[in-house]
């Protein structure tokens, strides 16, 4: 029977069938890709937008979710995944430390931070799938 089990599983991972939490993540992508976001937005702004986004695309979240004590992730989203906003271009070092607290919590299983400038993350922190999504590629023109 052991057998038939790894079988499965591997006729899974070559058909291509994705996890629950790969297909949320596809959504939420999708849901932040129709965003346009101009360069003089704020954060707050920004969160605002993302929040309408989700919301037409029925993706249910909880903003400033608390994760642990002084540790509130942007956006929590049933299902596990945390949405993290940052204006202009964060500081690598901050931000990958900001994810990796995120990170140690077990209600979060992946992370998608949004940024307006990219910076290099971590493609995976924790074992937890980061994503990084920038909005200036949304902008269709270079504005570095």
């Amino acid at each position: 029977m052991g057998n038939k089990v790894n079988n499965q599983s591997k006729c899974c991972e070559i058909s291509g069938e994705k996890s629950d939490i790969d297909v949320l993540i596809e959504n939420i992508l999708s849901s932040l890709g129709e965003l346009r976001i101009g360069i003089s937005s704020d954060e707050f702004q920004i969160q605002s937008m993302v929040e309408q986004a989700l919301l037409e695309h029925q993706i249910s979240f909880e903003k400033e979710y608390r994760l642990a004590p002084r540790n509130r992730i942007d956006f929590f989203i049933d299902g596990g995944i945390g949405l993290e906003v940052k204006r202009g271009k964060p500081n690598k070092t901050q931000v990958t430390k900001q994810l990796q607290r995120y990170a140690t919590s077990e209600e979060i299983k992946a992370i998608v931070l949004v940024v307006d400038r990219t910076v290099a993350i971590p493609n995976e922190i924790n074992g937890k799938k980061c994503i990084l999504f920038g909005l200036n590629r949304l902008w269709g023109v270079s504005l570095s």
